[in-house]
């Protein structure tokens, strides 16, 4: 039994010995919670691997919080001076025009640095979506060859869908700033300012199908797209519950950073979080929901393909390979 337990911690089951087919999971959470258990630590090297592209997204937000960090520190600063009368009214009002002109300075730069430092990181996440989607499934998958094989061969859909990601902060900025200086003088402006942004969350959230789509099937980039859109509306509901689970780290250490004196203790642990597991648990909780998915919606309407990867069935084990040259890519 001991044995079976190494067998399972370092290799996963499939495809072992020790296993009977009947011994597979029969359910998707069975599964999930039996997969997630044997790649813990594989998630954790996955995920220090992945965060190596993501050194310049966390400088570039690094030091623009502090340049923002000091910049309320100055309003602040200003305030008590007029709440002691050191200051004026009329000269506070004017240097809270320039600080707040200074606010907006920061975000825009930090937005135009942000593009091409969210750009690169597609590939990557490309890699990392292979792995998880391969995973999620019971399906072998060594960390470095297989995350740079498909790194390889999906770049350039990958590429252009984080290059526009990294407009996406930009875009809505912007717009929402445009607009709602039109706002001012019509109503009518706040439909395109609202519309804007609203446009920008779909994008971000269809990226929960775009990635592992991507690595799965043979599809031209319109469509690619338009499929991820169109599972972001079909699936809006749940869509929408799994961005917010993913945030639920974020949330907490927001709360005890503001209702708590343990704000550097609360950052620290989000950092450590993040660093050693979050992104590679996030997209293996989404791989194996995209598995259920497209098994439902894309890959029952493919004939021979395979279904239900990871799951107990009662088909002959000669089917197990009948969908070896349907249009998935694996």
């Amino acid at each position: 039994m001991f044995g079976k337990f190494m067998n399972s911690y370092f290799y996963g089951k499939s495809g072992k010995g020790d296993y009977t087919k009947e011994d597979l999971p029969q359910t998707r959470m069975q599964l999930f919670r039996e997969t997630l258990r044997t790649r813990l630590s594989g998630l954790v090297r996955l995920n220090l691997l992945y965060m190596l592209v993501w050194i310049p997204v966390m400088a570039v937000v690094a030091y623009f919080v502090m340049l923002l960090y000091s910049a309320v520190s100055g309003l602040a600063d200003l305030q008590s001076q007029v709440d002691a009368g050191t200051l004026a009214a009329a000269d506070f009002l004017s240097q809270q025009t320039l600080y707040v002109d200074g606010v907006k300075s920061v975000l825009l730069q930090a937005m135009l640095f942000m593009v091409p430092a969210l750009a690169i990181t597609g590939p990557f996440t490309a890699g990392i979506s292979f792995i998880t989607r391969n995973w999620a499934r019971d399906e072998h998958a060594f960390i470095w060859s297989d995350f740079r094989d498909a790194v390889k061969e999906n770049w350039k859909q990958a590429l252009a869908t984080s290059t526009i990601t990294g407009f996406v902060p930009l875009v809505i900025y912007v717009c929402w700033v445009f607009y709602g200086q039109l706002a001012q003088t019509s109503g009518f402006y706040i439909f395109p300012q609202v519309l804007t942004l609203l446009i920008g969350l779909l994008w971000l959230m269809s990226l929960m199908y775009t990635y592992p789509l991507m690595v799965t099937y043979r599809l031209r980039y319109r469509a690619l797209l338009r499929n991820s859109f169109l599972l972001t509306f079909g699936r809006l509901p749940a869509t929408v519950g799994l961005k917010l689970l993913s945030c639920v780290p974020l949330l907490i250490a927001a709360a005890v950073s503001y209702f708590t004196p343990y704000l550097q203790w609360a950052v620290l642990a989000a950092f450590l979080y993040y660093i050693l597991l979050g992104y590679s648990l996030s997209r293996f909780v989404t791989a194996s929901y995209t598995n259920a998915v497209f098994d439902k919606y894309i890959n029952s309407k493919i004939e021979g393909a395979q279904v239900n990867q990871g799951l107990y069935t009662e088909t002959d084990e000669g089917e197990d390979d009948a969908a070896d040259n349907v249009a998935p890519k694996a």
